[in-house]
């Protein structure tokens, strides 16, 4: 029976280990730091896993003990299934009231008053289903699902946000530019920004802050060519929108940065029926330095925004674009 837990254990800490020391982590920046982090990850795995043992145990415990058939133990865990799907949906809004660390302690303490009825009554066979078995088929994954949610939470609480949204269309003289093609790029590359940050604000503040980086551009605040009107103002917008949230939210704990790239070693910058050989070239002429940023050089600058050590910057527009606006 230990057998699982132990292998869950050591996948999870393989997982740990690669993850520390891959350059292009799966999980977001932040989030395997801090041992209150560590620790409620490790229990919703190990919840879980346990959740799971306690059934098949069980259902096992009731057809041997009770002599039920699997039709009888099969009905006799509908509540639990109930229970389990009815408290996952209720502890999004108690999570929003009372706390993630509230509603996970609540939970562990319900989980473990089922686990203790069932204990206690499971392997009883002339104890009554309803008396002693149904409470604790209905507090067990209660309890489960939702110290499982608060766990969650807190296990995230305070990682980095990144958005990275963005589209471009439109690319004729200002005069020109429809009205659909205008909507679709204001729409992608401002509004949802400002909803993204909206649902991650409302989160944060009530769980210990956060911090944020938007991905703007360095065509916008800082640098203007033609043809891209909707473009640059929907890029403009962004850095704006980046410093108004920052002075709005940083007394909650909320650090909100941008990073406003430039030409980068991806295929947007290419020119239609370009090469990379073609844009290695051209762009010699094109910026102070003489070439593209590679993408590891923005991400080096989103992780610095999103790290400890900016945790004095904020309202930032950092600029990766190889002194094109200069």
């Amino acid at each position: 029976m230990l057998v699982p837990l132990l292998c869950g254990a050591a996948l999870l800490a393989a997982f740990w280990h690669s993850e520390r020391r891959a350059r292009d982590p799966l999980l977001p920046p932040g989030l395997l730091l801090g041992r209150r982090r560590v620790l409620a990850l490790a229990a919703i795995a190990l919840s879980a896993c346990g959740t799971g043992m306690t059934f098949v145990v069980l259902s096992l415990q009731l057809q041997q003990a009770r002599d039920w058939t699997q039709l009888q133990t099969s009905a006799a865990f509908v509540p639990f299934a109930v229970a389990l799907i009815a408290s996952g949906r209720a502890a999004g809004p108690l999570i929003g009231r009372y706390g993630a660390r509230t509603v996970a302690v609540a939970g562990l303490g319900t989980g473990a008053a089922g686990l203790v009825l069932l204990a206690l009554t499971g392997i009883d066979a002339h104890t009554s289903y309803g008396y002693g078995l149904l409470p604790g088929l209905v507090l067990l994954p209660a309890g489960t699902a939702a110290s499982f949610a608060g766990a969650a939470v807190l296990a995230t609480e305070g990682v980095p946000q990144q958005h990275n949204a963005g589209i471009i269309r439109g690319t004729v003289p200002v005069g020109e530019v429809s009205e659909e093609d205008w909507d679709a790029v204001l729409r992608t590359n401002v509004t949802g920004v400002w909803l993204a940050m909206k649902h991650e604000i409302a989160h944060m503040k009530g769980n210990g802050g956060g911090a944020i980086v938007n991905i703007s551009s360095n065509l916008g605040a800082h640098l203007r060519i033609p043809n891209v009107a909707a473009y640059i103002t929907s890029k403009a917008a962004v850095s704006a929108l980046t410093r108004a949230a920052a002075l709005d939210h940083i007394h909650q704990g909320i650090r909100i940065n941008a990073v406003s790239p430039g030409a980068s070693a991806a295929p947007m910058s290419l020119r239609p029926g370009e090469t990379e050989a073609d844009r290695a070239e051209r762009v010699k002429t094109e910026n102070p330095l003489g070439r593209v940023a590679e993408a590891e050089e923005v991400a080096a600058a989103v992780l610095y925004l999103a790290s400890p050590a900016a945790g004095a910057v904020v309202g930032t527009d950092l600029v990766i674009d190889s002194g094109a606006s200069a």
